[in-house]
């Protein structure tokens, strides 16, 4: 009994986070839609990321619920299912990667960012993020899974369905985590570090001087650590399970607490719910923007129409 009733909390958690994640990720692309001056390149890859985490409540979470329970089924169906939970995983590394990549051009490069970074450009950008995902999430589709570790498995046999069951750990460890969630999360601290070191650089230059040139970079400095924020509350929420898949590989003997395993799963969700929270405290163009479609929507209050800047 004392079982079930967790279970239930924790499918009642896992439903609520969903229905915060799908809201809010839903408000930030209405934001950028209605607010002319948020249609730039680096809020079209926030919109991209915005799209996986909508996916990561309408499907992802779902799906674990529905795991969770055992339920029946053949091994390439449960193989699938597994695989879209990867491919949206890696959109919204990758969408965060493009963001890190945008923002050290606009830094680096400020006279010919706009020529270089089109809008067109970042459409192919986006594009190419989402189609790298499905590709490297489908990998385990094409033959790296357990499948042959299923004896006497035919097409036709229904297994219970666990993600453990189908996907490989040495996938997991060596392909999905040191290769698409390690590496791109060490260039983007790379890339921040560098950010932040050349942005200093042309504040402490400017210091005496009050331009536009200051204005611009104290602007860049401020996005620049909403966007390092998101990426850092990415990599606390999502480095619990892929350590523990670590340990598990690594450590045949060890056992990782079911407990741990779903707290850790959790948090990989939770994280989907949290960057409108963060565009909406630091950004203040997106907060704007927020209350007024809120006192429009809700409070049936008409909008002021006015410019918003930093």
């Amino acid at each position: 009994m004392k079982t079930d009733n967790k279970c239930l909390t924790g499918q009642r958690l896992n439903t609520a986070i969903a229905l915060a994640s799908v809201l809010g990720n839903v408000l930030v692309v209405l934001v950028v839609c209605v607010n002319r001056a948020l249609r730039d390149t680096t809020f079209c890859f926030i919109v991209s990321l915005a799209v996986a985490d909508i996916a990561v409540g309408v499907l992802v979470i779902p799906l674990a619920i529905i795991i969770s329970q055992g339920f029946n089924t053949q091994f390439y169906t449960c193989l699938f299912l597994s695989c879209l939970l990867l491919i949206i995983t890696q959109s919204s590394i990758l969408s965060l990667l493009a963001i890190a990549i945008d923002r050290y051009l606009r830094v680096k490069i400020p006279t010919r960012y706009s020529t270089i970074v089109t809008q067109r450009r970042a459409y192919v950008a986006v594009c190419l993020c989402w189609i790298l995902s499905f590709l490297t999430g489908l990998v385990p589709m094409i033959g790296w899974n357990n499948h042959n570790a299923q004896k006497n498995l035919s097409i036709s046999t229904e297994i219970i369905c666990e993600f453990t069951t189908v996907i490989r750990m040495d996938y997991m460890v060596y392909f999905n985590f040191f290769g698409w969630v390690v590496a791109p999360l060490s260039i983007m601290i790379a890339l921040y570090a560098e950010i932040f070191r050349a942005i200093r650089l042309q504040l402490n230059r400017r210091a005496e001087a009050t331009n536009d040139g200051v204005r611009y970079y104290r602007k860049e400095l401020k996005l620049a650590k909403s966007l390092a924020l998101v990426v850092f509350l990415f990599a606390m929420c999502w480095l619990p399970i892929h350590i523990m898949n670590c340990i598990t590989f690594f450590c045949t003997q060890c056992q990782v607490p079911k407990y741990a395993l779903y707290v850790g799963i959790f948090m990989s969700h939770v994280n989907s719910a949290l960057n409108p929270m963060v565009y909406a405290f630091r950004i203040k163009r997106f907060r704007i923007t927020l209350i007024q479609i809120t006192r429009r929507c809700m409070l049936c209050k008409p909008t002021e129409q006015s410019d918003v800047f930093w």
